[in-house]
C-alpha cells in the first residue's frame, strides 16, 4: 500500500495538491479527501488503455497546477476549502486482477479509516468492486448505497471464463453482501447489453436502473430525485461511481466501450453536483478513461471536471451545514451590477 508515485509516466499529483503516503499516517492526518490512482485495465472486454487514465485525469487542465480551483457556480474551492491529498497510484499489475483488486481494496479501507473520503481515479470499472468493498469494510456491510452512472449495468456473471472484469463488479458487490441490491441506483443505461437472464437477476436483487429512454421521457432531474430518496433510505452513506461512458461518445470518445445516445457532458456535471450537494457521499470513483482513444483530451478533461465538481459540491455541502446557508443556483455571478 505504499505510495508508488505514478505507475506510468511522470510523477505528479492531481492539479498540484500535496502528496501523502498511505504507509505514513502523519502525511494524511486531518485529510478530508484522499485521491488514489488505480491504473488498471486488466478487466477490459474490448479496447484497453485505461491504465493510463489516472495520469490523464490528474494532468488534463489548461490552468496551472497550483492546487486551487475556485468554482464559479458553487463559490467554493474544492482543493482549498477541503484538505485534499494525493496518495499516488496503487501498484496494479493488469495481469493479476485478484491481487490488484485486493491491494486497492486495502488502500481504500485505509483512507476511510482515517476519516477521509476516497476519490479513486481509474482504471477500468473492475476497480469499483475494490473501491466500494473497501468503503463497506469500514462503514459496514450493507450500510452504503451506490449511485452508478454508466451506459452498462456491469452485472455480468462470468465473462471470458473469469468472475472479475469491468462488466461484473456490481454483481460481485451485491453477491458479497457489501452493498444491497435494493439500494443500487443506476443512471444512463442504454444499448444492447445485458440480455434477459442478467436483467432477471437484477430484478431479483431489486436494483433500480434508469435507462436513457426513461430519462428522456421523465427528465434527468426527476429520475435523480427518485433515486436519491432510495439511496438514503436505511443507509449511512452513498458511493458515487462514474463510468465516463455514461456520456455520449461525442462528449467522451476516449473510452473502451462507447455507446451512442448517452448523457451530455453538462448533464453529467450537473448530476454529479447534485449527488455531492444533496447526499452523504462516502466514496467516489471515476473510471473508463482510455487516453489512447481520446481526441484532443475531451474525455480526460471531462473526467477531471467530474472530480472537481464532486469536490466543489462536497465543500459547499459542508459549508452550508456549518453556516446554515443554502446554495442558490440562480444567484448572479456578479451581484450588484
Amino acid at each position: 500500500m505504499a505510495r508508488y508515485g505514478a505507475q506510468y509516466g511522470p510523477d505528479f499529483t492531481f492539479l498540484g495538491i500535496p502528496r501523502c503516503d498511505l504507509t505514513d499516517p502523519a502525511s494524511y492526518a486531518g485529510a478530508d479527501v484522499i485521491i488514489v490512482g488505480a491504473p488498471f485495465d486488466g478487466g477490459t472486454s474490448a479496447r484497453p488503455g485505461t491504465r493510463f487514465g489516472p495520469q490523464a485525469i490528474r494532468s488534463t487542465d489548461y490552468i496551472g497546477h497550483n492546487g486551487s480551483r475556485p468554482s464559479l457556480a458553487l463559490r467554493t474551492d474544492g482543493l482549498k476549502d477541503l484538505t485534499v491529498r494525493d496518495a499516488g497510484d496503487v501498484e496494479m499489475f493488469s495481469g493479476d486482477v485478484v491481487k490488484s483488486l485486493a491491494d486497492l481494496r486495502a488502500a481504500v479501507a485505509t483512507v476511510v479509516r482515517a476519516g477521509a473520503i476516497p476519490v479513486i481515479l481509474g482504471g477500468d470499472h473492475a476497480i469499483a468492486y475494490a473501491d466500494a468493498r473497501g468503503v463497506a469494510d469500514v462503514l459496514g456491510q450493507g450500510r452504503v448505497s451506490m449511485v452508478h452512472f454508466d451506459a452498462h449495468a456491469d452485472t455480468g456473471d462470468i465473462d471470458f471464463g473469469s468472475l472479475w472484469g469491468h462488466g461484473q463488479p456490481m454483481r460481485r458487490l451485491i453477491e458479497s453482501g457489501a452493498l444491497r441490491g435494493d439500494r443500487f441506483l443506476q443512471i444512463g443505461l442504454r444499448g444492447y447489453w445485458p440480455g434477459p437472464e442478467t436483467l432477471a437477476w437484477m430484478a431479483e436483487q431489486r436494483m433500480r436502473s434508469y435507462e436513457m429512454t426513461e430519462i428522456g421521457v421523465r427528465g434527468l432531474d426527476a429520475c435523480l430525485t427518485e433515486a436519491f430518496a432510495i439511496a438514503t433510505d436505511d443507509c449511512d452513506g452513498v458511493f458515487l461511481s462514474v463510468d465516463i461512458d455514461v456520456c455520449d461518445p461525442g462528449h467522451a470518445p476516449g473510452t473502451g466501450t462507447p455507446e451512442p445516445g448517452g448523457l451530455s457532458a453538462r448533464q453529467l456535471l450537473d448530476a454529479v453536483r447534485r449527488v455531492c450537494l444533496e447526499l452523504p457521499v462516502v466514496g467516489v470513483d471515476v473510471v473508463e478513461v482510455s487516453p489512447p482513444y481520446d481526441h484532443a483530451d475531451i474525455t480526460a478533461a471531462l473526467a477531471n471536471r467530474v472530480v472537481l465538481e464532486a469536490l466543489s459540491a462536497i465543500a459547499r455541502r459542508r459549508q452550508d451545514a456549518r453556516d446554515g446557508t443554502t446554495w442558490d443556483p440562480g444567484r448572479p455571478l456578479l451581484e450588484g451590477r
